[in-house]
């Protein structure tokens, strides 16, 4: 099973918000072993600023930042996948390059906390929670 992480569920994780901090953990914690788990290059400048935002220090986010680069594979994104996301009828553009992005790489899933943001995505959107009952995996 191939997903891209969505940066809510990952900042759920190391902000600690709740309720959404299990089901989100849960999903990492798949991610290298019963998942291969990708993220986009681009969501670890999000993932920096939010994190530092929150009160995080820089080396701890440094930190945080190499450990999941150590457990999913990073994406790149391409003049393709911007151009795709453009003229996309989905409503959010970091969302829909997100999508196009799963797209490319032959993604099973997105997952989000945000699903309205993905009606229209090229790949299906699902909600951490979902994504562990349907696939059978425990929190």
């Amino acid at each position: 099973m191939k997903a891209l992480i969505d940066t809510n569920v990952l900042i759920d994780v190391f902000a600690k918000r709740e309720p959404h901090l299990e089901a989100s953990a849960a999903v990492l914690r798949l991610c290298g072993a019963k998942l291969t788990g990708s993220i986009l290059v681009s969501q670890t400048t999000d993932i920096y600023y939010i994190l530092r935002r929150e009160g995080i220090s820089a080396e701890s986010v440094k930190e945080i930042l190499k450990t999941l680069a150590g457990n999913m594979i990073l994406l790149d994104v391409n003049a393709n996948d911007a151009k795709n996301a453009i003229e996309s009828d989905m409503s959010d553009y970091e969302d829909a390059l997100l999508a196009f992005r799963a797209k490319r790489a032959n993604m099973n899933v997105i997952i989000t906390r945000n699903l309205k943001d993905f009606v229209n995505s090229p790949v299906s959107a699902i909600t951490p929670i979902d994504f562990l009952s349907r696939y059978g995996y425990s929190r």
